[in-house]
Formats: structure tokens, C-alpha cells, sequence
């Protein structure tokens, strides 16, 4: 019985002559992630992607499928993916071996439909003809099934494509978006919270590829906050594709903060010169924009006036995609991609570090780089980038690396 997956496209088809570049990016990612797991063929045609396990043995046909179907799952630019099974396009061929094929999810189920595609449209019988042909044939094998064409707990599906034919019944949804890398690439700040990790999988959804800093400050900071981090990104990398990640050495600026500004100014300063870091790094990494896990109004630097002296360092665009929502909202999706256990370990990051008792809510923009000024931090920010570690993540990859 030879079955192969079918990934079917969301707004990617909408993107007209561009749709191509499009298609060859997911097909890519897709290689990618399904290269460690086995050896697969591939097609495309018809806002369809078709892979087909390498393999004459049905049991490793069913694992290569079964994993296969995992990770797909996790591919942006997949609006939905389903086993298949693969008929030729003569409709007594496809009934004979439909009838078997269903008898797990038919069973199991009380109503049922079939629909038909037709994209073939040299084939002798019409959509309406196949339905109603195939779904008189599964009653007779199924006597305990009735139609139900407005909720039926199963839809039969049948695609009659350019080449075969196409059975399946338990379409899957995909993680939608579009193709990571389609959108260029931008630096996240990674605290080892809960936000940003989910504003990486927000911003990788609408196809950006993703690379990130994290700044540690030992001996305030421990080792334990560090692998916390990493082993963030190694949660994001399903969703995210491989991901370059900077670990940046921030305890002498952390201390010369501490000695020389006003405690009520320093969180801002921090944040700001974070900031000028994140930027100079996502520059070496050809990125066009720095991802932050703000939230509006969530804590004391994340106020209006606050956002405004950190984006004033800012070398390119700062993209915020949890500013809009709420605690709860962000958890929920911190849960769906896997990533709020590892967020809630108790490994505190250097923001926690010399926290003001008091921190200024509506900072002044004047005031702050007067404050600043007070220190000469640029040799202090090029130690902190010649000194900074890098290491790739990929999907059960890794691999260290000086920056």
C-alpha cells in the first residue's frame, strides 16, 4: 500500500508571481527538518507538496510517515498535511483500495462524506459522480455509517491530480505563516523568560529567520541560566529552523551601571544599551530588525516613554509582537510551543541584576542620555561583542563556535 503525505499551502498561494520563491523556501525547510529521520522523495505541483517515504517495507513506510508528520506540523507556510494513499486514476482502482485503507477511521466513526477534487478535468466522471459513487461503495462496507454532509466526524477526501489519485480522511491542520526565511532575518533578545521565546515563534510565523542574543552577567547570573536559555532554543527549534545564538558577557557594564548612574534610570540604561549591542551584532548577521518579548505596561521598562528611550539607540526596526497582549495570551502560546516549563525554572537573568527599588516609569529622553554620558561604555560594548560566545542550534543539532 504505498501512502505518502500531501501539504497543502495557506496564503502562500494568494502571493501570485512571487509564489514560486515562495514554494522553494518551504520545500527547503522541509528537507531540512525530515533529513535526519530518513530518506525522502519530493514533488510539487498544484499548491501541493508530495512526499513520498523511500522505502518498499510498510513498517518503516508507517514510522517514516508517523515522524515525518510530527515535524511537518511544526513547518511554518503548512496550512495542512495528511497520510494519503495513492491510487491510479481509474475509479474502480481507487474504490477497491480505498475500502480498506478507511476501515481504521471508519470504524471508529458513526457519519461520514465524501468529497471529491477534481483538478484532472480529463477524468470521465465529475466531483458530484465520484461522491456519490465512492460513498454508496463505503455504506455497503460500513452498513453502521450514515451521511452527514454538514458535520460528519470523518470527510473522505478523493483528489484526482495530473498523475494519480489521492485517498484520505484525516486531514491535519499545520502551523500556517509563511516559510521562515521568506521575510529575511532578525536578532531576538532571549532573557530565559516567557515572553520572548514566544515573540521568536510569533515573529518566525510571518517567515523571518531567527538568530538571538542573551546577556549574562556572572557571577550574578549562574551556568544554570545560561543552559536555561540554550535550552530554550533548542525548543524554538522546531518552529524556528536553526538558529544562530549569542551568549554576551554584560557584568562589567552591569557593575559600572550600578557604581555611576541614578538607580532610578537603571533599567533603562540597561535596556538601551542592550540595545546598541543587540544591534551591532544583528548587523554581523545580516539581520533587518531586533525582536524584543515586550508587552506594553508589563513592567517599569515597558511603559510608552520608556519604549521611546530604548528604540532612540536602536539601529534598525525593534518589532514587538506580544505589545498588545496580556499575560494569560502569552502563556497559553508559551504552552502550545512547548516552551513555559523550561521558562519558569527559578535561574535568574541579568535583568533581575541591581534591580532599582524605585524605577522611573515616564523617563525623559534628555535626561537619560545625560545620564549616560556620565560613563564612557563604548570600549565596554566592544569587549562585550569581541568576548560574546556563539553556538548554532538545529533540530537534535548543535555545534559551538567563536563569534
Amino acid at each position: 500500500m504505498k501512502e505518502i503525505i500531501l501539504v497543502k499551502y495557506g496564503e502562500m498561494a494568494l502571493k501570485g508571481m512571487n509564489r514560486s520563491t515562495f514554494e522553494d523556501v518551504l520545500l527547503r525547510n522541509i528537507r531540512f527538518r525530515l533529513k535526519k529521520i530518513g530518506k525522502f522523495s519530493y514533488a510539487k505541483a498544484q499548491s501541493t507538496i508530495y512526499i513520498t517515504p523511500e522505502t518498499e517495507s510498510d513498517e518503516e513506510r508507517d514510522e517514516l510517515l508517523n515522524a515525518a508528520m510530527l515535524r511537518l506540523k511544526k513547518i511554518f507556510g503548512i496550512a495542512a498535511l495528511c497520510r494519503a494513499l495513492t491510487c491510479e486514476k481509474d475509479f474502480q482502482n481507487i474504490a477497491e483500495r480505498a475500502v480498506p485503507y478507511l476501515q481504521d477511521t471508519l470504524t471508529a466513526a458513526k457519519t461520514f462524506k465524501v468529497e471529491a477534487k477534481r483538478a484532472d478535468k480529463a477524468f470521465p466522471m465529475k466531483s458530484p459522480q465520484i461522491c456519490a459513487e465512492l460513498g454508496g461503495i463505503l455504506l455497503q462496507n460500513y452498513p453502521h455509517l450514515k451521511v452527514d454532509v454538514n458535520h460528519p466526524d470523518v470527510t473522505v477526501t478523493v483528489e484526482i491530480r495530473d498523475v494519480n489519485a489521492y485517498v484520505h480522511a484525516a486531514k491535519e491542520k499545520g502551523a500556517g505563516g509563511l516559510p521562515v526565511g521568506t521575510a529575511g532575518n532578525a536578532m531576538l533578545l532571549l532573557s530565559g523568560g516567557i515572553d520572548s521565546p514566544v515573540a521568536a515563534y510569533m515573529m518566525a510565523k510571518r517567515g523571518l529567520r531567527i538568530s538571538a542574543c542573551h546577556f549574562a552577567s556572572p557571577p550574578y547570573t549562574s551556568d544554570r541560566a545560561r543552559m536555561k536559555v540554550e535550552q530554550l532554543c533548542e525548543k524554538l527549534t522546531p518552529w524556528c529552523g536553526s538558529m544562530a545564538f549569542y551568549c554576551i558577557p554584560f557584568t562589567e557594564i552591569q557593575e559600572e551601571l550600578q557604581r555611576n548612574c541614578p538607580e532610578e534610570f537603571f533599567t533603562i540604561l540597561m535596556r538601551r544599551l542592550m540595545m546598541e549591542i543587540a544591534c551591532r551584532i544583528a548587523e554581523k548577521e545580516n539581520c533587518g530588525a531586533v525582536i524584543t518579548g515586550e508587552s506594553l505596561g508589563q513592567v517599569a521598562s515597558q511603559t510608552l516613554p520608556a519604549i521611546a528611550c530604548t528604540d532612540a539607540v536602536a539601529t534598525m526596526p525593534v518589532l514587538r509582537p506580544l505589545i498588545g497582549m496580556d499575560k494569560v495570551e502569552i502563556i497559553n502560546i508559551s504552552r502550545t510551543i512547548d516552551t513555559y516549563e523550561t521558562s519558569i525554572q527559578p535561574y535568574e537573568d541579568c535583568c533581575t541584576v541591581f534591580t532599582p527599588r524605585h524605577p522611573k516609569l515616564r523617563p525623559v529622553l534628555a535626561e537619560i542620555e545625560e545620564a549616560q554620558k556620565e560613563v564612557d561604555f563604548a570600549p565596554m560594548i566592544e569587549r562585550a561583542i569581541e568576548n560574546a560566545e556563539m553556538k548554532v542550534f538545529a533540530q537534535h543539532v548543535s555545534e559551538n563556535q567563536n563569534l
